[in-house]
């Protein structure tokens, strides 16, 4: 014992206990640097926003100020894409990292567990998010809007996907009105309006007042309200705050200020306008239904330079970068040729900027859509890039940005987008840009390089559904089908969609022969 006590107190070995024990301590330093060090990311994404409804992308009548400064900031990208023409499998695509032929989820649909709002059909557990490589990278994690991957009780809840934070709506048909009965906050229910406003209604005679379709409490204000609260707790930390905001996606419930913003001659019939919106396109009616339109997207923007605002608040501009991109493109046409779904009008806003299709169509109108990423230090102000990327390129370009391990077995379909930000060749695709939508009968896009064909109607065997295909250098609107002319290129677009294709099990499509399911 007395060696023992003696070797203790060696005045050797204090000071090589003080040396491990500062070694210790500086590790920890350098641990907690490095984490300090990494970029914030903040991923936002609004809903159903169209390739020209923003004035950086040559939106002339909306005014979006704070999301043009982004990309008077940061680079637009000509030639972005989402991962799929609606919502659910948009997200799935951004969220997973893989393509359609590969996701889980390839259409919008219920998972009929019977709730009265149900969600969309929940991804699994077997699933790897990019939120859950990002935490384990040490990043924590928000998600505050519209989920749409699954309900709370659920393998797809956001806080069983990686999620430290979740505020907002799980359920996508909760999120049709913006004054609903309860918001999602974590795996908890809350209800925000004892008299909530459904979002679908019809008023076939007599006034129309926007008035008659507002509640107690705003669910956009509340979900920015947390979505700052985020900011504002983890502002000391590396965090990846997901916004997925429920803007400009119809029911058309804006708040009144910005609806006042514009001209009231939009929608007066005597003045050229086209009256009020009576609901018979589904959603809610209003009184000035493309002054509504407009304040939808305007107060998108408002919240935009909310958070953009709040970073600079807390000194996190220079360590951030934003991303801002849409889900799909803008809402389509409806039963009344006087209006699109909602009351929305397009043709008279230009929302595609002259593309062909609307959303739920994988013609460009539907899949191209602006995206803006602004990374001060890293990105070039007002760059541009003509390189065709899309939805699943996010996964392996923020885990390269949040130095976040992702194995190979994840095998993931996009490519690492950052060289791209500094103005480089985007990398050689290992898998074409593919598309296998199982909506609106069942579609099928393949893009490589230039070329992109496409078929429609898949889930109905006796239509015509031939396939197309489009030089979009040449013809980015895809008015001169070349498939007649080039039918070699056809055969190798499909080729590598047939050879890529996995089967799920809730998502298939048959053979147009009818014979058998596609394999």
């Amino acid at each position: 014992m007395t060696n023992m006590f003696k070797k203790s107190i060696n005045p050797l070995y204090l000071g090589m206990a003080s040396l491990a024990s500062f070694s210790m301590i500086a590790s920890a330093q350098e641990t907690v640097d490095a984490q300090k060090k990494k970029p914030n990311i903040v991923f936002i994404l609004a809903d159903d926003l169209g390739y020209g409804e923003l004035g950086c992308y040559g939106q002339q009548k909306i005014k979006t100020p704070h999301i043009d400064k982004l990309a008077t900031d940061g680079m637009k990208f000509t030639a972005h894409y989402t991962g799929a023409p609606v919502c659910a499998p948009a997200r799935c695509v951004l969220m997973t990292g893989k393509h359609l032929a590969h996701a889980e989820i390839r259409g919008n649909r219920d998972s009929g567990n019977g709730k009265k709002f149900p969600g969309q059909w929940p991804i699994t557990a077997d699933a790897l998010t990019i939120a859950e490589v990002l935490k384990d990278a040490g990043y924590t994690t928000g998600g505050f809007g519209k989920w749409g991957l699954g309900p709370s009780d659920t393998s797809g809840s956001p806080m069983k996907q990686g999620f430290d934070r979740f505020y907002g709506y799980n359920c996508q048909r909760n999120a049709h009105s913006f004054y609903p009965p309860f918001l999602d906050s974590d795996e908890n229910e809350v209800v925000i309006n004892e008299n909530p406003i459904p979002g679908h209604a019809q008023k076939q005679k007599g006034p129309v007042s926007a008035d008659d379709y507002r509640a107690e409490l705003y669910s956009s204000d509340l979900v920015l309200e947390e979505a700052v609260k985020f900011i504002d707790k983890n502002k000391d930390k590396p965090f990846f705050l997901y916004l997925p905001f429920l803007e400009p996606h119809v029911s058309m419930q804006p708040p009144k200020v910005w609806v006042d913003f514009y001209p009231k001659e939009w929608d007066d019939e005597k003045l050229g306008g086209k009256g009020v919106y009576r609901g018979q396109c589904g959603y809610l009616p209003h009184d000035r239904p493309r002054a509504a339109y407009a304040a939808m997207i305007s107060d998108l923007d408002e919240h935009v330079g909310t958070i953009v605002d709040r970073l600079e608040y807390h000194g996190l501009t220079d360590n951030t970068i934003v991303i801002f991109t849409s889900d799909n493109g803008t809402t389509h046409g409806g039963r009344d040729p006087k209006f699109h779904i909602g009351g929305c009008d397009a043709k008279f806003f230009n929302s595609t900027a002259g593309l062909k299709g609307y959303k739920g169509s994988c013609y460009e109108g539907g899949i191209r859509i602006p995206c803006i990423v602004k990374w001060p230090g890293k990105i070039k102000p007002g760059s541009v890039t003509e390189e065709p990327t899309y939805f699943p390129d996010w996964f392996p370009t923020l885990a390269k940005i949040g130095s976040a391990k992702v194995l190979p077995e994840a095998e993931l379909d996009g490519i690492d987008m950052s060289g791209i930000f500094q103005g480089k060749a985007a990398p050689k695709r290992h898998e074409l840009m593919i598309w296998d939508f199982h909506n609106y009968g069942g579609i099928i896009a393949i893009r490589d390089g230039k070329w992109k064909a496409l078929r429609r109607n898949l889930l109905k065997p006796n239509a015509k559904n031939g396939w197309e295909l489009y030089d979009l250098e040449a013809d980015m609107k895809e008015e001169n089908n070349l498939a007649a002319k080039h039918p070699e290129i056809v055969d190798r677009l499909e080729k590598a969609w047939l050879e890529t294709r996995t089967i799920e099990p809730d998502f298939t499509i048959p053979r147009v022969d009818g014979k058998k399911e596609i394999k």
